[in-house]
């Protein structure tokens, strides 16, 4: 016999459902936050899209929009950073503060 769509209805959106526990939570090792596991840190994520949101601030600042972007590579610099001889011919964004633990210098 087969059941009719209201009591399909009522199975389905029944507020006694028990929720199924996560048990994919894990500790993100940056942070120490809650995550799950094979996803980022939501926290950490937030902080380095604030960072990049600044530094295209800055290129914003430097170009005038973004159509008129040069065709080479971006290198930005922090305070105390010097420009190397691999940075030659690539475009230099300067930022006026100490670089974060979490943005590797290439």
């Amino acid at each position: 016999k087969r059941r009719t769509i209201e009591v399909n209805r009522c199975r389905r959106r029944n507020p006694n459902k028990l929720i199924k526990i996560k048990t994919n939570i894990d500790v993100c090792p940056e942070c120490g936050n809650l995550k799950q596991k094979h996803v980022l840190c939501g926290y950490c994520y937030a902080k380095v899209k604030a960072e990049t949101r600044l530094i295209r601030k800055e290129i914003y600042k430097q170009e005038g929009g973004p159509f008129k972007a040069p065709t080479v590579e971006t290198v930005v610099l922090y305070d105390g950073e010097k420009p190397t001889e691999k940075d030659a011919g690539k475009r230099i964004i300067e930022r006026a503060r100490k670089r974060p633990s979490w943005f590797a210098q290439n």
